[in-house]
């Protein structure tokens, strides 16, 4: 190694950034976001609220919903056996 090159150390991430690191799909501080809104809803009183109004509106909207579900379904691994 010559006098002017400098051995290249590794640098340790700092804990701020550990907190917005990607991990798969998604990151750990917008995992908290999600359970944090969702604990959120529940507790607001309007989730049977909310399910009563997903219903589909129309035939054509209920055919169009099962459909996306079939799709959804055929892509799925299977029932997840711990939920």
């Amino acid at each position: 190694m010559s006098k002017q090159q400098k051995p290249v150390q590794a640098s340790k991430p700092s804990p701020q950034a550990d907190l917005t690191q990607v991990q798969g799909e998604g990151d750990y501080e917008a995992g908290r976001h999600y359970d944090e809104k969702t604990r959120q809803f529940v507790k607001s009183g309007k989730v049977e609220e909310a399910a009563r109004n997903a219903h589909p509106k129309s035939p054509r909207e209920q055919q169009e919903m099962q459909k996306a579900e079939e799709i959804g379904k055929s892509r799925s691994k299977g029932e997840d056996p711990h939920g």
